[in-house]
C-alpha cells in the first residue's frame, strides 16, 4: 500500500498537468502490463520505428506500480534495434490472472489519495469518472489529450525482468553485423548467468555454451590443479572443443561433463549461430579472453547470494557453495581482475 502511494505522489510531481484517465492508465499498466496492445512482433517493431523516427523526447524509464515499466522510445538513441524492443514488448505482454484484483486495490489507495487532497481532483470528479470507468468494465485507456500535449509520452511497458540488460541488449544489437560474435557472460554463483542467457535465446538467433558443461574430470581433482587460480574448469577442453573450432569457423564438437556419472558424456556437435554466449563461472579467465567480443559481469551482493543460494538448495549443497565454491571464485575474480576486465558490468537486484 505504501509503494503504491507512494508511487502515485511521484507520479503527480513528475506530471503535474496530468487527469484523472492518466492515473487510470498508470494503474491499469500496473496491474495488467501490456497484455492488451501487442499484436504481433512486426507490427510492434513497425510501430516503434515509425514513432521513433518522428523524433522522440529525451526521458527516463520510469517504474510502475508492479512487474513492469515504461521504457521510453530514446533508449534506442543507445544503440538498441526497435526490432529488439518489441520483442521486449511482445515477452512482456503476459496475461496476469489477478490483474482485476491487483486494480481495484490501487483504485481504491488513489480514491484515498484524493479524499485527502493529495492528488488535485475534486472527489465528485473522481467518483464519477471511475463509476463511469467501472460500468465498461475497466479497459485499457488512452493518455489524457492535455498529458499528451505536455508531455509526448514516447515508450513501451516492458516487463521488469528485462530492464537491468537494455544496455547489454544494445551491445548485442551493435554485434549483430560481424560475421561472429561470442559474448562472456561472467559472475558469482546464483547471480543470473544461466537466467539472462537464456533471455538472450528468447531475443536472438544465437548459440548457448556452459561452464558448468567442462567441470573437472575425477582424475584432474587435484591439489595442484585447486591451487592455481581459476584452475578448477577444465580450461584444456574448453579451448579444444569450443573456442578453438569457433576461431576456425569449424562445427563444434564438444563433450558434457555429467555430475551424476562424474565422466563425459558423448560429443554433441553444434553449428554455431552468428552471436554465441558463453555463460558461467571462469568463463572470462585470461586464457580465453582473446576469442571474446564482448563480455559482462553480473556483480552480486554477498548477503543476496547468500540468500539466493539458500533458497534454491538443501542445506548440504547450500554448505559447499559457501565453504568451496564461492571462495575459489572470488579469489579468482579478485587475483585475475576480472570484473575491470570485462566491458560491462551490471548489479544484480533482487527481482532479476
Amino acid at each position: 500500500m505504501e509503494q503504491t502511494r507512494q508511487l502515485l505522489l511521484q507520479h503527480y510531481k513528475t506530471y503535474p498537468a496530468l487527469q484523472i484517465r492518466d492515473i487510470f492508465k498508470f494503474l491499469h499498466q500496473s496491474a495488467f502490463g501490456c497484455e492488451h496492445f501487442v499484436a504481433s512482433l512486426e507490427m510492434a517493431t513497425e510501430r516503434i520505428a515509425s514513432e521513433y523516427a518522428g523524433g522522440v523526447p529525451q526521458a527516463q524509464i520510469e517504474p510502475l506500480d508492479g512487474e513492469y515499466c515504461r521504457v521510453p522510445l530514446c533508449v534506442l538513441d543507445q544503440g538498441l534495434q526497435a526490432k529488439t524492443l518489441g520483442k521486449l514488448f511482445v515477452a512482456s505482454a503476459k496475461r496476469e490472472e489477478n490483474g482485476l484484483f491487483a486494480l481495484l486495490e490501487k483504485l481504491e489507495i488513489a480514491g484515498n489519495l484524493v479524499r485527502e487532497g493529495l492528488l488535485p481532483f475534486a472527489e465528485k470528479e473522481w467518483d464519477a469518472a471511475l463509476a463511469q470507468w467501472a460500468s465498461n468494465g475497466y479497459p485499457a485507456v488512452r493518455h489524457s489529450d492535455i498529458f499528451r500535449e505536455y508531455y509526448h509520452p514516447a515508450y513501451r511497458v516492458i516487463a521488469n525482468e528485462f530492464v537491468p540488460f537494455l544496455a547489454l541488449f544494445a551491445e548485442l544489437d551493435k554485434l549483430s553485423s560481424k560475421k561472429r560474435a561470442i559474448v562472456a557472460i561472467e559472475g558469482g554463483s546464483a547471480s543470473g548467468k544461466t537466467t539472462l542467457s537464456e533471455i538472450i535465446k528468447k531475443l536472438y538467433r544465437c548459440t548457448v555454451f556452459h561452464m558448468d558443461n567442462f567441470f573437472l574430470r575425477p582424475e584432474q581433482r587435484t591439489p595442484e590443479r585447486y591451487a592455481e587460480t581459476g584452475g578448477n574448469i577444465d580450461r584444456e577442453r574448453f579451448l579444444a572443443e569450443v573456442l578453438e573450432p569457433m576461431r576456425r569457423g569449424e562445427t563444434v564438437n564438444y563433450r558434457s561433463f555429467d555430475c551424476q556419472t562424474m565422466s563425459l558424456a558423448e560429443g554433441e556437435q553444434v553449428r554455431p549461430e552468428s552471436l554465441v554466449i558463453v555463460e558461467g563461472a571462469y568463463s572470462m579467465h585470461p586464457e580465453f579472453e582473446k576469442y571474446y567480443d564482448y563480455s559482462v559481469f553480473l556483480d552480486i551482493s554477498a548477503p543476496l547470494q547468500r540468500e539466493r543460494i539458500l533458497r534454491r538448495n538443501s542445506p548440504k549443497m547450500a554448505q559447499r557453495f559457501f565453504a568451496e565454491w564461492i571462495p575459489l571464485e572470488n579469489a579468482y575474480f579478485a587475483k585475475m581482475h576480472i570484473v575491470q576486465r570485462c566491458a560491462m558490468t551490471i548489479p544484480v537486484l533482487e527481482n532479476v
